[in-house]
């Protein structure tokens, strides 16, 4: 892309022919997906065990494992 020359959302916001306006549209999503890096994101969302009523917690009960069983979890009087 020039200097003079406009981005190619700006092009395709101008554009009335719908099936130009489609492939501009494709082009920028590719571009998009080129020109971004993607990074694994981790998200572990699990009963880990933490708080008031827990009697223990249970975020290293199985050393190097992010999911503890059930089982372990007791709550504080049980």
């Amino acid at each position: 892309m020039g200097a003079t020359e406009e981005p190619p959302y700006q092009q395709q916001a101008g554009e009335r022919d719908r099936a130009k306006r489609e492939a501009m549209l494709h082009r920028i999503q590719q571009l998009t997906v080129e020109r971004v890096m993607f990074a694994p994101i981790f998200n572990f969302r699990a009963l880990h065990g933490v708080g008031p009523r827990v009697a223990e917690h249970t975020i290293n009960t199985i050393p190097m494992h992010p999911f503890p069983s059930y089982e372990d979890v007791r709550l504080k009087g049980q």
